[in-house]
This record gives C-alpha cells, sequence and structure tokens, in this order.
C-alpha cells in the first residue's frame, strides 16, 4: 500500500493540505490532519461544501463536525460505512478508502501552459487540432438546412404518395405497373409539396412513420405472432378479417342506432323497399303463403307508395298546411306500416307453424319406414327357418358346420388383427412421442428466441452505457494534466503487476503441492486399507489353529487402531494449527485498528465532556445566583 499511499499524499498536498515532508503514509496521519484533508477534498469537489479544517476544543462541536463529514461523503455516493468515528477514532484501511474516493472525486483541470517550448509544427498541429474540436462540437446541418445570414429553414412536412408494394426493385415490374408510375397519376416526390422546402421533411417523416411501423410490427409478431404458430401471412390474413370485422359490427351498430333515433317520412321509402326486398326474397323460396301475402297486400303497397309519391308534388300552400299535411301522411303511413307489419308477423308464425308440422311428419314417415324394413327382415328369417324345418337334422348339422368355421375365421381374423394392431399400436405412440417432442422443441425454440431478443435488448444497453463511459472517459482524458511525470506512475504499475502475477504463481505451486501430496496420502490410504483387509483375511483364517498367529492378529488390530489414532492426532494438529494462524492474522487485523489507542482517546474525551459538563453547571448555578 506504500504506492497507494504515495499517490494519495502527493494529491492532497496538491490541493493545499499542510503535510510534512516526513509523512509519507496514512498510518502517520493524525486526527486533525485527517479532518483537514476530507474537508479540503470536499470543498475542491463541490464548493457549496462548508466544513472547518481544524478541530475545535469542544467535543460536542467535533462530533458535529465529524457527523457533517460523514454525511457529505455519503452525499457524494461513498456506499462503505462512515460515520463520526472515522475521522475522529480512525484506523489506517478506513482512512485509505475514504481518501481514495475522494481523491478519485477530485476535479481533473489541463495546464495552463506547457513547460516545454513548442515549434511551429506543433503549433500547427495544436491550431488544427482545436478548430476540428470546435467543428465536431457543433450541430450538424444538411447542406439544404445551411443559408449564409438568413438561418434554417422551418421544419414542415407534407403527405407524400409513393409506390406501394415494391421491396424487390431487383425484379423487372410488370409494363402496366411501369406505365401506370410513368404517367401523371402519381407525379414524383419533388412535386408533390407546395414548397420544395417542405420535401426533407416529408421525406423523413415517411420514413420515421415507416420505422416506427415496422418496430411496432415487430414486436406484435415476437409477443403474439410466435405464440399464435402461425405464418406472417396467416396470422396478418386473420388480423385484416379480424379489424374488418370489427369495422362491420360498428357500421351496423351506428346504422341501427339512425335507424332508432331517426323517424321521419325521408325513412320511410327505404323502409317499404327493405319490406319489399323481404316480401321478394320470401317469394323467391317458392312459398304459397308468401304467394299469399303478397296478393293480399300488394294493392295496399301501391296505394301507399302512390301516396309518398303523389305527396311530394302537392302544392304548397302555406307552410303550416304542408307541416300538417306532412304529419297526416305520417300517422296514416305509420298506422298502416303497423297493419302490415303484423299481418306480416302473423304470416310469419303460421309459415314457422306448417314447417314444423312437416318436419313432425317426416320424421314420423322415417321412423315408419325404418320399422317396416325391421319388420320385413324379421319376415324372411322366419320364412328362411320355415323352409329348414322339414331336414332339421341335416340343417342343424350344417348350421352347426357353419358357426364352428365362423368362430374359427373370427379366431384367425381376431389374430390378424392382433398382428396388424400391435405395429400399429408402436407406431402412433411413436408418432405421439414424437409430436409430444416437436411441441416442446418448438415451445423451447420460442422461448430461446425470447431469452436471445431480452440479451440482444441487454446488451444493446450495456453497448450504449459503454460507449457513453467511453467518451466520459476521453473526455476526462482530455481534460487531465499534462506535465505529470506518468512513466513513474507506469513502471510502480507494471512493478505491482509483476508482483502479484509473481504471487499467484507462489500460490499456484503451493496449490499444485498441496494436490500432489494429497494425492499421494489417498493412494497411500488406500494402499494401506487394502493391504491391512490383505494381512487381517490372511492371519484371521491362520488364527482359528495357532494361538501365537492369535496373538499377532490381536497385535495387528491393535496396530492399526493406534496408526488410526496418530493419523487422526496429525489431522487435528493441522486443523488447530490453521485455526492458530487464523486467530494470529484476526489479531494482526485488530492491531492495525488502534484499538488501544482510540479507546485511551475516547477515554480521554469522555473525561474532557465530563469537565466541561462541570463547568457549564457552575456556569448556569453562578447565573441563577445573580
Amino acid at each position: 500500500m506504500e504506492e497507494v499511499d504515495g499517490i494519495i499524499v502527493r494529491n492532497l498536498r496538491s490541493i493545499g493540505c499542510g503535510i510534512d515532508e516526513d509523512i509519507n503514509s496514512l498510518g502517520q496521519f493524525s486526527t486533525e490532519l485527517i479532518v483537514e484533508a476530507v474537508a479540503r477534498c470536499l470543498h475542491v469537489i463541490d464548493s457549496s461544501i462548508e466544513v472547518s479544517y481544524k478541530l475545535p476544543p469542544s467535543m460536542a462541536a467535533r462530533f458535529r463536525i465529524g457527523t457533517n463529514l460523514a454525511n457529505a461523503v455519503q452525499g457524494l455516493g461513498y456506499r462503505g460505512d462512515v460515520g463520526y468515528h472515522t475521522f475522529l477514532y480512525s484506523n489506517e484501511t478506513e482512512i485509505r478508502r475514504v481518501l481514495m474516493f475522494l481523491v478519485d472525486r477530485l476535479p481533473k483541470e489541463p495546464s495552463d501552459a506547457s513547460q516545454e517550448p513548442l515549434g511551429s509544427v506543433a503549433l500547427l498541429q495544436k491550431s488544427i487540432s482545436a478548430a476540428i474540436s470546435c467543428q465536431l462540437a457543433l450541430p450538424w446541418w444538411p447542406p439544404f438546412c445551411q443559408k449564409v445570414n438568413t438561418g434554417a429553414q422551418q421544419f414542415r412536412s407534407c403527405h407524400l404518395s409513393v409506390p406501394r408494394d415494391l421491396h424487390n426493385l431487383k425484379k423487372p415490374l410488370p409494363k402496366s405497373v411501369t406505365q401506370y408510375y410513368k404517367s401523371s397519376l402519381l407525379p414524383f416526390a419533388s412535386c408533390q409539396p407546395v414548397h420544395i422546402s417542405d420535401l426533407p421533411a416529408a421525406i423523413m417523416e415517411m420514413n420515421t412513420r415507416s420505422l416506427a411501423f415496422q418496430h411496432e410490427w415487430e414486436t406484435e409478431w415476437n409477443q403474439q405472432g410466435l405464440a399464435s404458430r402461425l405464418s406472417k401471412e396467416e396470422y396478418k390474413a386473420r388480423k385484416h378479417q379480424r379489424v374488418r370485422q370489427k369495422i362491420a359490427d360498428q357500421v351496423r351498430q351506428q346504422l341501427s342506432q339512425v335507424t332508432d333515433d331517426t323517424g321521419s317520412a325521408q325513412d320511410l321509402p327505404s323502409l317499404m323497399a327493405s319490406m319489399g326486398s323481404r316480401d321478394t326474397s320470401a317469394r323467391s323460396k317458392g312459398s304459397r303463403f308468401a304467394y299469399s301475402e303478397k296478393l293480399q297486400f300488394a294493392q295496399e303497397d301501391d296505394r301507399l307508395l302512390a301516396q309518398l309519391n303523389t305527396g311530394a308534388t302537392v302544392d304548397r300552400t302555406t307552410e303550416a298546411d304542408l307541416q300538417k299535411k306532412r304529419e297526416d301522411e305520417i300517422e296514416s303511413l305509420k298506422a298502416k306500416l303497423g297493419e302490415v307489419t303484423s299481418a306480416g308477423e302473423e304470416l310469419e308464425i303460421g309459415l314457422r307453424k306448417m314447417t314444423l308440422g312437416t318436419e313432425n311428419m317426416t320424421e314420423q314417415l322415417a321412423s315408419t319406414e325404418s320399422d317396416n324394413k325391421k319388420k320385413e327382415e324379421e319376415v324372411l328369417m322366419k320364412k328362411k327357418l320355415i323352409d329348414l324345418l322339414p331336414d332339421a337334422e341335416s340343417n342343424m348339422k350344417k348350421l352347426e358346420m357353419l358357426v364352428e368355421a365362423s368362430s374359427k375365421r373370427l379366431v384367425s381374423l381376431a389374430n390378424q388383427w392382433e398382428k396388424h394392431r400391435i405395429p400399429l399400436l408402436d407406431e402412433y405412440r411413436r408418432l405421439k412421442e414424437v409430436s409430444e417432442d416437436q411441441t416442446s422443441e418448438n415451445q423451447r425454440k420460442i422461448e430461446d428466441i425470447k431469452d436471445m431478443q431480452e440479451k440482444m435488448k441487454e446488451l444493446i444497453g450495456e453497448t450504449r452505457d459503454k460507449d457513453s463511459q467511453y467518451k466520459q472517459l476521453v473526455t476526462e482524458y482530455e481534460r487531465m494534466t499534462r506535465d505529470v511525470n506518468r512513466s513513474a506512475y507506469t513502471q510502480r504499475i507494471l512493478e505491482i503487476v509483476g508482483n502479484i502475477r509473481k504471487q499467484n504463481e507462489d500460490i499456484d505451486k503451493v496449490l499444485a503441492d498441496t494436490k500432489s501430496v494429497q494425492k499421494e496420502i489417498n493412494q497411500l490410504s488406500g494402499v494401506l486399507d487394502r493391504t491391512f483387509a490383505v494381512t487381517d483375511e490372511l492371519i484371521f483364517k491362520d488364527a482359528k489353529r495357532d494361538e501365537a498367529v492369535r496373538r499377532a492378529y490381536k497385535l495387528l488390530a491393535a496396530l492399526h487402531d493406534n496408526c488410526n489414532g496418530l493419523i487422526k492426532s496429525v489431522e487435528e494438529t493441522g486443523v488447530i494449527t490453521r485455526e492458530i494462524r487464523e486467530l494470529e492474522e484476526q489479531l494482526e487485523t485488530e492491531s492495525k485498528k488502534n484499538v488501544e489507542e482510540n479507546l485511551g482517546k475516547i477515554t480521554g474525551d469522555y473525561q474532557q465532556m465530563r469537565q466541561d459538563n462541570v463547568t457549564l453547571l457552575q456556569r448556569l448555578k453562578k447565573q441563577g445566583a445573580i
């Protein structure tokens, strides 16, 4: 951490912190120096933050300053644990993290002048780069929007009519289509706007609209089209049919509302025409009821139409008389229309009754015919039996032979059916499994497609974030000072990287040695177990006959138990040694936190606070006595 502390100390000296030359690490910082460094960093980062650089003697004021510093650091986005104790009772690790965060947030301003004199070539390159930077900073304007001393054109768009369904221009167009587009029916896009200055805006709006439509279509297809398992043409056809059906329903609903709301005389001719069309449709069916209805009400319909036609040619004497005549005609026509409608409804009811009667008679006739067929079959069967009665015995034998042959034929057919049924069932089950697998595969592919689309969106977002981060880093790099000796930093970074690489190699070697030793231990343990098992088996066979072998067997078992105990003791010793090492590391970490020193500081601050409280109480008593 010496390199990190050196970089932090140099940056703190550059912003005006009074750090002595003999201080080279953060462990040598006192509480007053820590508070001053943090306060100056906060003031340089944000000039609106006003915190005292020095600690006052009062403990309450010290706690207040420490709390203000902690709140300001958290306000800048520091995510670690920070409070007044971080600055008043600090340890080296926490202070290093806080100062690294603040130093990284310090503004980086370029130097005002270069320390080395620039030649003519360097000055020319610098002026060229400055001019290019200024041009890149300006917004881009199309050539037609760039006018000298007059400003840009106003953005006005208009509708453009363009050819449709010409996506593939590589294929030759038919002559009819070419002639149509060459004619004056569709002028060029440059001739359609009223003002030629509106053409770019209209083209941009048309392209934007087409791109938005394409984006909406892709979104709809990815969300609903793929789930419907239809092709794009089928999905579009179904969508068009659904839209047409909705439009037709809306038109019918509006027409029905208009028909219900308007009851004037001008709708009566269309109503009579619809009644006439209904009569015509009924007559086209060839029903005598419709024909009689037509004969009965033909004269009344003619008279009503005549009245309507003559009512339009009546001389207009006065406005009041004409209005009264129209109202009378409307009332009379409404009454006659009601009579005609009721008569038509009665005829329709009679027609329905006759239709139901006809259907019932047809059903009865069909049931009677089926009964007759069954009875005819029974009669034929009985007639055949009567013919067989004179020679009953021979006929019975023939019937038995026929029954036996039929049963054998049924058995053979059943066997053949079983032979054919088993492969068919296997094929059916196989095809069913293939269909289920294909369905699950299709569903999985759809899910994979959706996941890939989500990943593509995430990657696009990450790419945009990386681009913005790259631009920000480029701008920060351009703003950095050029007079800093970066070779020293680079050399130090390379040395740190080399040390880390060397440490990683050492760690890998230790891990490889540990793995090899563990492998050897496992192999030896296996050999030992197998050897003991074989030896135990051989000695146990001879122990039943020889007393010396029996004692040897007991000694072998005791030796094996003692060896196992020694191995466990060694393992426990290793575990205890590792725990001791971890505890020593924890003790070393705790010792770096300066717990005793901080405890002494807290005790001194507590005594000082008690003294301050006693002094304040004495002052209050004196003021009360006065």
